[in-house]
């Protein structure tokens, strides 16, 4: 089955994280991504090991799947009219450099767009295009202590923490890809491109939901809470016999349902936690009676009997562990695919499930400039051409 973007070409100026994930989601729908890199080192985190499989640091590999590597050299002419041609016939850039870098270098979205007006345009940066921050640079590290996330996570008593892996820079990146395909089904009825300006900063915001909410609408300065949930109770990581585990328990039905699998349908009856409010107000009094509850039976006992009792519960997996999930492997969220310098390697499998244009894994993470000579003769260039490219170091 053609891929949902089959027909679609993506020029893929990032690198790192968020403009890279951004461009393999399009790419795992079927769009031909082509990944633009500096010759000799290429992206970043192609040095970003250990690990390593043959030749590719597993960031880099976890980011460029189903894409063409074509290496340029930006800070030549040449180089820069390539990438001209390259946006001329493509339909979508991606580009997370500091806002007007590539403006000075006549590779902006005003001087692509003029020799392609249905060209779609997406910038990822630290703060976005607009505001007196807008030439900073940003990292998600930093950016997650001024958007508010840290102040929201970890222990009471501890130091901010933040999420264990670059969270914003992944939302930033799903946030550029809802971006593109409104932009395309824009495009798809006026014929006109647009550009996205997407920000690190804007998305982390974005991603407060309620805890933003709690503040805006009710006043509240929401602190950190630990595994807790600020407005839902029981919603938090428990201990057992053996080890933590997480219960969810949206209504009181769960909550009814929790307690007589405790052995405590009292509880669900006191006035003091009859309902979700109750149980936020009086946290303190409920939530010990329960953890005396739970350090009678090991985790897989009570997942057992919560599973049962239809109240969601589930373990708190390692990495291995998650990997090596039934639900998660049923889902193919495990893809192995052949690689020319390691074998074969192992990726995360793309969580889009369509069921009439699904993805697929056609193109290993490249390596560096694999596809230089394909994508220049696609453009017209001759072997000789190419080579007195790459003897000038355009590319």
């Amino acid at each position: 089955m053609p891929g949902a973007l089959e027909g679609i070409r993506v020029l893929d100026l990032s690198r790192v994280l968020a403009g890279p994930m951004c461009a393999m989601t399009l790419a795992d729908l079927g769009a031909d991504v082509v990944k633009v890199e500096r010759p000799g080192s290429g992206d970043d985190v192609r040095q970003w090991g250990p690990p390593y499989a043959g030749t590719e640091s597993a960031y880099y590999l976890a980011l460029n799947r189903n894409k063409r590597s074509i290496t340029i050299n930006l800070s030549t002419e040449t180089g820069r009219r390539i990438v001209r041609q390259l946006a001329a016939q493509s339909d979508v850039v991606v580009e997370n450099f500091k806002t007007g870098a590539l403006d000075d270098i006549g590779l902006g979205y005003g001087d692509l767009s003029a020799g392609n007006p249905g060209l779609i345009y997406t910038s990822i940066t630290g703060y976005g295009h607009t505001g007196p921050d807008r030439d900073k640079a940003g990292y998600d590290f930093a950016i997650q202590g001024r958007g508010g996330i840290m102040s929201v996570t970890g222990e009471p008593d501890g130091q901010p923490m933040k999420v264990g892996l670059a969270i914003i820079d992944v939302l930033a990146a799903l946030n550029a890809c809802v971006g593109v395909l409104a932009a395309l089904h824009v495009r798809s009825q006026t014929g006109k491109g647009q550009q996205i300006d997407i920000a690190l900063l804007d998305s982390e915001c974005a991603c407060l939901t309620n805890q933003a909410s709690n503040y805006l609408v009710g006043g509240m300065n929401p602190g950190r809470v630990g595994n807790s949930n600020p407005n839902i109770v029981p919603y938090q990581a428990v201990k057992a016999s053996d080890a933590w585990f997480n219960i969810a328990v949206g209504n009181n039905q769960q909550f009814a349902r929790l307690c007589a699998a405790l052995g405590a349908p009292e509880l669900a009856a006191d006035p003091r936690f009859a309902s979700n409010p109750d149980r936020v107000r009086n946290r303190q009094e409920l939530v010990p009676l329960m953890a005396e509850r739970f350090k009678e039976r090991t985790v897989a006992e009570w997942l057992d009997i919560l599973r049962k009792e239809n109240v969601p519960a589930d373990p708190i997996n390692s990495i291995p562990q998650v990997f090596s999930d039934a639900q998660v492997l049923a889902r193919e969220m495990v893809v192995d695919m052949p690689h020319p310098t390691a074998g074969s390697v192992k990726l995360v499998g793309s969580p889009l499930k369509l069921s009439s244009n699904p993805v697929s894994y056609v193109r290993h993470p490249p390596l560096l400039g694999e596809h230089t000579n394909e994508v220049l003769g696609e453009l017209g260039y001759s072997d000789e051409e190419i080579t007195h490219l790459r003897e000038e170091g355009a590319i």
